[in-house]
């Protein structure tokens, strides 16, 4: 079951990355939106009402909670770069992917979204100081959480997704 749950391996922080490892993460999250829209096309007919493993979510699920997260994280950076350790809302991901735009809504209303997010966020990190990318905020649960590592979270976030959608096929 782990490796259904974590095609990709589960997530692991890179202590003190290198700038180019830096960079490295902006293009894999800069290449998302495209890698999502390319693995759901390649699902079989039925693919996005489909669980990628049992009790997962299924593809449409997996696609708009991709846009949930990212929307929310990009904010979480915008906050950290204008507050000093602010404190984040966390949200019920598990819950808002059983709403029914989640459930029912087309993806390409998702993927337009990731399209668009992801290239103010992507423009946004490429002029980001080394300084920067120490900032905080705080998730109420999870405690302070650095740019950096964050950058790195949704990275393998997006790889993550698209190797559930690669499951489903």
């Amino acid at each position: 079951m782990t490796e259904l749950q974590y095609p990709v391996g589960p997530f692991t922080v890179e202590p003190e990355p290198s700038a180019a490892r830096v960079q490295e993460w902006i293009a894999e999250v800069a290449a998302l939106p495209a890698a999502l829209r390319q693995a759901a096309a390649a699902l079989p007919s039925g693919g996005l009402d489909r669980p990628y493993r049992p009790g997962g979510w299924t593809g449409r699920q997996v696609v708009h909670h991709v846009a949930d997260s990212h929307v929310n994280c990009y904010i979480r950076y915008r906050w950290a770069l204008t507050e000093d350790n602010p404190v984040i809302k966390a949200y019920a991901e598990e819950l808002w992917a059983e709403l029914p735009d989640a459930r029912t809504a087309d993806i390409e209303v998702s993927l337009r979204l990731l399209d668009a997010i992801h290239q103010r966020w992507v423009l946004l990190m490429r002029t980001m100081t080394p300084e920067q990318w120490k900032k905080n905020f705080i998730h109420p649960v999870l405690g302070a959480r650095d740019l950096v590592t964050t950058l790195q979270l949704y990275a393998w976030h997006g790889r993550h997704h698209v190797a559930h959608l690669g499951l489903i096929r």
